[in-house]
């Protein structure tokens, strides 16, 4: 039986995590602020769901570069890890994965906090929410987690929790292609999948920049759709950390991960 951890890193290249979602184009954050707010800023987690979680993933705090920060994520002590994926009763648990890209931006964030202090900050693809939680912690004066699978809003909460963090908003539209906001940083991890989703994240990265002056941060460890896709020669490399040997060995060969500026 192949376990879930081979099953993911196996397909690194090809996880197209927006594939089934319409673009919401005629919604901005500002109206999801309304119609999400009540139902992601208090205690409402769902009970089933959240004994499910906590059933079947692992606090952990190790192995990654940022072990001031605990997370539920899905390991090799995990029921799930080696069982058959079509067990698993919700959308593939992509966010209980913490990826090298998540954890170099989450690295940054934690020791540069002036980056993100009073900001209004957007995490998108938000997975386990650890730079979500990152900004948080160092400052940011609204942050928005956004994923598009509603398990990892519920996952995230219960991070929030390990970490003594107040809940935030969380939403789970696909925001790529949507009406653009005014925020004043967007951070994003591991998201360039296909060439398709790394044209959509380039033109609706583009026009957050031009329209509202919004610094985007991108990391990732240096997937093909990434390194390859045009948005490579406008991004300026802001840092680089050597991955933790326990990330190394998850993630199909990666030593290091990287953080860039994007600048059009």
């Amino acid at each position: 039986m192949i376990s879930w951890g081979w099953r993911w890193w196996a397909h690194l290249c090809g996880k197209d995590v927006f594939r089934n979602i319409p673009e919401q184009k005629n919604r901005s954050i500002s109206s999801l602020w309304r119609s999400y707010h009540q139902r992601t800023s208090g205690s409402l987690l769902d009970p089933e769901i959240r004994k499910f979680l906590e059933e079947n993933t692992e606090i952990t705090s190790s192995g990654n570069l940022t072990p001031e920060i605990k997370l539920r994520l899905l390991t090799p002590h995990c029921r799930f890890w080696k069982e058959k994926a079509a067990l698993w009763p919700y959308k593939e648990p992509y966010w209980a994965i913490y990826w090298p890209g998540g954890q170099g931006l989450s690295r940054y964030l934690l020791d540069n906090p002036e980056v993100v202090q009073m900001k209004k900050v957007l995490d998108l693809g938000s997975g386990c929410g650890a730079t979500a939680i990152a900004a948080v912690m160092s400052g940011a004066s609204e942050v928005v987690a956004n994923d598009t699978d509603p398990i990892a809003g519920a996952a995230l909460m219960l991070n929030c929790e390990l970490n003594k963090v107040n809940p935030f908003l969380f939403v789970s539209d696909n925001l790529i292609g949507s009406e653009v906001d005014s925020w004043d940083l967007i951070v994003l991890g591991d998201m360039f999948y296909s060439e398709q989703l790394a044209n959509n994240l380039h033109q609706w990265l583009k026009k957050c920049i031009r329209t509202y002056g919004t610094k985007v941060l991108i990391g990732d460890p240096g997937r093909h759709h990434f390194v390859c896709h045009q948005i490579h020669s406008q991004l300026h490399k802001v840092t680089e950390y050597s991955l933790p040997e326990l990330t190394q060995q998850e993630s199909n060969g990666s030593t290091s991960t990287m953080v860039w500026h994007y600048r059009p």
